[in-house]
């Protein structure tokens, strides 16, 4: 499949019938930046159709690795050039969950003053889980970054019966908090 821009989705599960699961993965540059490098985190939000996760639950980060469906998890270690990658499994998704959004954000902690602007580069793909073929990848994200310290990368969501992908690129100035007030996930 092609380089998808922001706002571009694709039905993975139309195009590709059988789809189960999927990979979706982040590869990064961040330079010179170790810090920055050490210090970002790929993260999955399950929510719902009113655009809101049920519970903290339904954030899956690096200090839970996993949805209580266990429909969404963080990969030990991440295959191809991906730096982080969640796996889901989509005929386990509860059916009260409509997307699953991607985001990456920079941790607080060591890495204040550091922003998503100085990533050299920044992209957003889709595996097949089964084999690691590559689905989908966005276009070059990190261009467009400036003082933002989180993004929404992409979202993996229902369409009637299948489900499809949808590059979304948004950035947020104030973080993971900006992200979890957005999708009412509480901190």
């Amino acid at each position: 499949m092609a380089e998808m821009k922001r706002g571009a989705n694709v039905a993975l599960t139309r195009e590709i019938p059988g789809l189960a699961a999927v990979v979706v993965g982040v590869s990064w540059d961040a330079g010179a930046e170790r810090v920055l490098d050490d210090n970002l985190v790929l993260a999955a939000i399950l929510v719902g159709p009113d655009g809101r996760a049920r519970s903290d639950q339904d954030f899956v980060f690096f200090n839970q690795i996993a949805s209580p469906a266990m429909s969404v998890q963080e990969l030990d270690q991440a295959l191809g050039d991906d730096k982080e990658q969640v796996e889901i499994d989509l005929a386990a998704v509860p059916a009260e969950i409509d997307r699953v959004v991607v985001v990456l954000y920079v941790n607080d902690g060591p890495a204040q003053r550091r922003t998503l602007g100085q990533l050299r580069s920044c992209v957003v793909r889709v595996r097949n889980a089964a084999g690691n073929a590559e689905l989908v990848r966005s276009e070059e994200l990190a261009r467009t970054f400036g003082g933002e310290t989180a993004v929404a990368l992409g979202e993996i969501y229902r369409n009637g019966t299948d489900w499809k992908f949808k590059v979304l690129g948004q950035g947020y100035s104030k973080g993971v908090a900006a992200i979890a007030a957005d999708y009412g996930v509480p901190l």
